[in-house]
């Protein structure tokens, strides 16, 4: 299954939402969506919205701790919002959670950046 990725501003925080499945296949894309985003865009965040994405490997949390890593070097605030159910609990086995900011809405996560 491939992945679509779609990119929308809410004021200075940018929401990056995956659609489909990230795996070692469509992990690239969101990866090179990420690098430009920060590197364009100097958003005052990046909400990284998962909600329609059922499937993640470590592919995918490697691109998601490169872009955290980044984005804290760079003062650019990074959440991920609305994991799905088997998504978080891969999240929170890898430890995840400890290092990403996993927040339950998209929303609350652009409001959490924005203030």
């Amino acid at each position: 299954m491939t992945s679509d990725i779609s990119i929308r501003r809410e004021h200075d925080v940018v929401v990056v939402t995956p659609v489909g499945e990230m795996d070692a296949v469509t992990s690239p894309g969101l990866a090179d969506v990420l690098e430009e985003v920060l590197a364009a865009d100097r958003p005052r965040g990046v909400v990284v919205d998962l909600a329609k994405v059922g499937f993640c490997d470590s592919r995918c949390i490697g691109v998601l701790v490169a872009a955290f890593r980044r984005g804290r070097d760079m003062d650019v605030g990074f959440v991920v919002a609305e994991p799905q159910q088997q998504v978080n609990r891969l999240f929170v086995i890898a430890g995840i959670d400890q290092v990403i900011p996993i927040v339950p809405s998209t929303d609350e996560a652009v409001d959490s950046l924005r203030g």
